[in-house]
């Protein structure tokens, strides 16, 4: 049954139709248990023009590198490393990635050095949360930023020289197991949680397939019956995701950026009957000084005596009025009309908020 169902999806697929809103699946949600992995090392970096550093941790890493390749140096020894650094090597590992194939890693130093630029990683071990080693990085560093200084104490750095990057620098020693290949079922997690989109992407498979095929499990997941079989479940899973489903509008959000006065007014907000006035108090304060010089023969002393000038300008108030309903378009024409700020913008927010006249949700940020 399900090999019958396999062989009919493409042509009937090509027979759905959807609204100009749709959006494949695949742009809106991702397969349960198919994600990237994070990786982490720790390495040496060596070849630098006296760049590095000289730390306790770098002497004991160097150290514990050359006693690796049979050197030992005496306890009390400290080697001049100045062309080594101690650095992180991070990278993320993707899904379905197989022993052999490479990974762009980044170099990041953990010390005082000044610079990567000229550098070479030695042999890194890149681990996984569970602590196996899941690939090996080694290379020379591509440095973007760079740092120049002068004697008298003055520099000038661009970019970040102390964090490099190596394409393809990392190579898979073993493969991360998934659940793709188990089970009867695949699970479908939206990026945004929304139980009206949930429902519609359950509807459009079942529309598709057959009723009971898929079955929203919450806000986010919805599960769908898959063939057992690896092959056929690739194909299935490839005309899945192809398949377009109306995603819901958001909810009527209003958010406000604080630091850089950037406001961003959600296409569902609407407000209730209310009236706005907009206006402004302008106070300019001047001091000056003002000195009583006597003649001569008066006998008398100089005398120095402040004098302040207030100016006090008052714009005309402006009032607009909210009719019931007002859209979007006419919130953002009307506080454009008064010449409101971004800070005046908000605060004529959040006292609609307060008002209970905004209809939706104000977030500041």
């Amino acid at each position: 049954m399900k090999i019958l169902l396999l062989s009919l999806l493409g042509a009937v697929l090509s027979l759905a139709s959807f609204e100009s809103q749709a959006q494949r699946i695949k742009d809106i949600a991702d397969v349960a248990g198919i994600r990237a992995n994070q990786l982490i090392g720790y390495g040496l970096v060596v070849g630098l023009p006296g760049t590095g550093e000289k730390t306790r941790y770098t002497e004991q890493t160097f150290k514990t590198m050359l006693k690796n390749f049979g050197i030992n140096l005496p306890e009390n020894f400290r080697p001049k490393i100045k062309n080594v650094a101690v650095v992180a090597v991070s990278s993320e590992m993707p899904a379905f990635a197989k022993p052999g194939q490479s990974l762009d890693v980044t170099v990041s130093s953990l010390g005082e050095a000044k610079s990567l630029r000229g550098g070479t990683l030695l042999q890194t071990f890149l681990k996984g949360v569970d602590g196996r080693v899941y690939a090996i990085a080694q290379g020379s560093l591509v440095v973007s930023g760079f740092s120049a200084g002068g004697l008298d104490g003055s520099k000038v750095i661009q970019n970040t020289p102390t964090v490099g990057r190596i394409p393809n620098g990392a190579l898979v020693e073993r493969a991360v197991a998934t659940p793709f290949s188990r089970g009867d079922y695949l699970t479908f997690n939206l990026h945004r949680a929304d139980f009206t989109t949930a429902r519609n992407l359950a509807r459009s498979i079942n529309d598709l397939l057959g009723p009971g095929i898929a079955k929203p499990l919450d806000a986010t997941s919805v599960q769908v019956t898959a063939p057992r079989d690896v092959s056929q479940r690739v194909s299935f899973l490839a005309t899945l995701e192809n398949l377009e489903v109306e995603q819901a509008t958001q909810a009527a959000k209003v958010i406000v950026n604080s630091r850089t006065g950037t406001i961003v007014v959600g296409q569902n907000v609407k407000l209730l009957p209310a009236a706005v006035t907009h206006g402004g108090l302008t106070v300019t304060i001047a001091e000056s000084i003002n000195v009583s010089q006597p003649n001569p023969l008066a006998g008398g002393d100089t005398v120095v005596t402040p004098q302040t000038e207030i100016g006090v300008t008052e714009e005309n108030l402006r009032m607009f009025l909210f009719n019931p309903g007002t859209t979007l378009d006419e919130l953002v024409r009307a506080v454009n009309l008064v010449g409101a700020a971004p800070s005046d913008v908000l605060a004529i927010l959040e006292a609609l908020k307060v008002a209970g006249a905004l209809h939706g949700e104000l977030i500041i940020i």
